[in-house]
């Protein structure tokens, strides 16, 4: 509570804070912007800056004070964000809402109170402040119990007291702190940071900061005259929301988008610790003891070229009488280039790029400002382009390319072709020397239709590596642009065709450039004609197989392809004979096997007839010459057993052969 005090105390003997105006603003494409104040510091003066509670995380991460002249400064101070909750935890008293006073004064138990009453005033400290419940015909009361000087308890009824008055000074010093507190915290929106000075004497000093700020946008006017080079003016849209008037202050407005971030460094931030203690400060507990069991630097930008200012006349016709003055405001309504004192100069910041208006800019709070940045000539060219197949028509587009010496800032760009308008478009930020297009409205004076044609080719490749064969085949695709011009004027026109992955470009159709996504095909439209215009793709497709896995109707194939190569023949006409070899064997297994099979399906038939006849007197005869053919019959399956294993062995050694033919073979 001491603390506290002081700070108030030492708060209300500041003296009046001095003021540090506007000077330099720079806006930024992310989302901040750069402000730098500069003024006098007085003796004993602090100077106040003034934020909102959202911008203070910006401000304390990049606040720097600089003396231009004169002592250095004490410090700075700023408004502290510690939560409401914590600020009145200190406070020996709590309100709440709609709270009646017996609670206050309950929680104030052993303070002295004052109190004046109908009978006179009485003194004494607190004992016990409650709400008695009324009866039927009697509302409830509050009541206070206190103990008086002369040691007698007297309770008083509240709704009797006139006035209440701690007289300890510093208990009333608390409740007027923890209303202060609680009036602060409903302005939270409002942050001051101080900068104190150091002695008696005066400096001029200079504050910077960021703190989030509105993008600044970019708009453009594309002016195409009848004759000569278009020009490009640029307006920049700057809005003032930091709550004061930017009085003459020098402004510059940079392209491109740094690294930003919030870092949370204004609020508080707690660390639970842990609890230690000291372990002759614990008690100690009986200890039971075990039986024993056993014993164990980059380079300088280049100049900016000067801003050029554009004064074109406006030419009236020499036409007499009515007539004459009509034509004349017909003219002076199409659309020209603005008539501007100045725009700002640009200069590379390495990787950014910065306008900088040459004359001081005043923009009020709350407003916003259209300011001239650019307006030069530059290099354009008017064609069409066709990028969508949905539509039948191309876009009206101009191709432009960055000649201003300053990079173009992206935006929207309104186009007038001849004094009007001619419709709209988006542009992406261009550096210098950089060219983009831009396409503005539908040219419902050229349609176009597409055809898709796709056939497959033959087997053009067979190669064989380690015993895997690989063919590979091509897909041909021919898409056919037919373009019909039904203007009396000759028209350039630019295809964007899709780049697909796996496919490429074949036969006489060349771009002119290509994008991450399409190539550009330029085509030039004569006068009421109809054109077409064919690009020509193919895909390989490309597959894998296991010689050894390969049945030889699929090895006839390939050996009649007439891709394959004198040599890759030989090879897989050797590989087809070998496994036609191996194929023959294996028949002959299979027939030795299934004759042995019938023979031992006949030799079982035959044993249950002997065992039949054995049971029946007089049958030894036809026993005996049941017992001849087994005989015979092993002698059979004796010789069927000796081919079926030679056939196997045969098999086997011809698999390792074909094996180690396939080893060898590359084509």
């Amino acid at each position: 509570m001491r603390r506290l005090l002081a700070i108030t105390m030492a708060g209300a003997m500041i003296s009046p804070a001095a003021e540090l105006n506007v000077r330099n603003v720079i806006l930024y494409k992310h989302g901040v912007g750069f402000f730098e104040r500069s003024g006098e510091l007085g003796p004993g003066e602090s100077a106040r800056l003034d934020f909102k509670a959202s911008e203070m995380n910006d401000v304390l991460k990049s606040l720097t004070v600089a003396v231009k002249s004169g002592a250095g400064v004490a410090g700075l101070r700023y408004d502290s964000s510690e939560p409401l909750d914590r600020k009145l935890a200190q406070f020996p008293m709590k309100l709440a809402g709609q709270q009646p006073l017996s609670a206050v004064l309950d929680q104030l138990k052993g303070a002295r109170l004052d109190v004046t009453t109908g009978t006179g005033p009485v003194s004494g400290a607190i004992v016990t402040a409650r709400t008695v419940a009324g009866s039927r015909d009697q509302a409830e009361r509050e009541q206070v119990t206190l103990l008086l000087d002369s040691g007698e308890l007297r309770t008083l009824d509240l709704a009797a007291v006139t006035s209440t008055r701690f007289p300890d000074p510093k208990l009333q010093l608390q409740f007027k702190d923890y209303l202060a507190t609680l009036v602060q915290a409903r302005s939270s929106e409002k942050r001051s940071v101080y900068i104190d000075s150091s002695d008696a004497g005066r400096r001029q000093i200079a504050a910077t900061y960021m703190v989030p700020m509105p993008v600044w946008k970019s708009s453009y006017r594309l002016i195409f005259p009848p004759t000569g080079e278009p020009t490009l003016e640029g307006w920049a849209i700057v809005d003032n929301t930091t709550g004061e008037d930017w009085n003459g202050v020098n402004l510059s407005l940079v392209s491109g988008r740094p690294i930003s971030f919030i870092s949370k460094l204004y609020e508080p931030k707690y660390i639970e610790r842990p609890v230690a203690e000291l372990a002759e400060d614990k008690p100690v507990s009986p200890v039971l003891f075990g039986a024993a069991m056993a014993s164990g630097p980059p380079p300088p930008p280049p100049a900016a070229p000067a801003p050029m200012a554009l004064m074109m006349g406006r030419a009236k016709r020499a036409v007499g009488g009515k007539m004459a003055a009509e034509a004349a405001d017909i003219a002076v309504a199409q659309a020209e280039p603005s008539d501007l004192a100045q725009t700002a100069e640009g200069r590379e910041l390495g990787d950014l790029f910065e306008y900088r208006f040459g004359t001081p800019v005043t923009v009020r709070k709350n407003e916003s400002a259209m300011l001239p940045f650019l307006q030069q000539k530059l290099g354009a060219r008017k064609l069409l382009i066709y990028s969508d197949p949905s539509s039948a028509h191309p876009m009206n587009a101009a191709e432009l390319t960055n000649s201003t010496g300053k990079t173009l800032d992206g935006g929207p760009i309104t186009v007038y072709d001849g004094g009007a308008y001619a419709g709209e478009a988006l542009v992406e930020t261009v550096k210098q020397g950089d060219k983009r297009l831009i396409g503005y409205g539908v040219d419902i004076g050229t349609r176009i239709t597409t055809n898709l044609d796709s056939t497959q080719d033959a087997v053009r490749e067979i190669h064989v590596r380690r015993g895997v064969l690989e063919t590979k085949a091509a897909i041909k695709e021919v898409k056919t642009y037919t373009i019909k011009n039904v203007d009396t004027k000759a028209k350039t026109l630019i295809i964007e065709h899709p780049i697909r992955y796996g496919y490429k470009l074949t036969g006489a159709a060349k771009p002119g450039e290509t994008t991450a996504n399409h190539y550009r095909f330029q085509v030039a439209l004569a006068a009421n004609a109809n054109e077409k215009f064919v690009v020509n793709e193919e895909r390989m497709l490309e597959q894998s197989y296991s010689i050894s896995n390969l049945n030889p109707d699929f090895l006839v194939s390939i050996v009649q392809n007439k891709s394959l190569s004198a040599e890759g023949k030989r090879q897989l006409e050797s590989i087809l004979a070998k496994k036609r070899e191996i194929a023959s064997a294996a028949n002959d297994f299979t027939r030795a096997e299934a004759e042995r099979a019938e023979l031992e399906k006949d030799q079982e038939r035959i044993r249950q007839n002997l065992t039949s006849l054995n049971r029946v007197a007089g049958q030894q005869e036809q026993v005996n010459r049941y017992a001849k053919q087994l005989s015979d019959m092993e002698g059979q399956l004796a010789t069927l057993r000796d081919r079926a294993s030679d056939l196997r062995k045969r098999r086997a050694t011809l698999e390792a052969e074909l094996n180690a033919m396939i080893e060898k073979m590359e084509f």
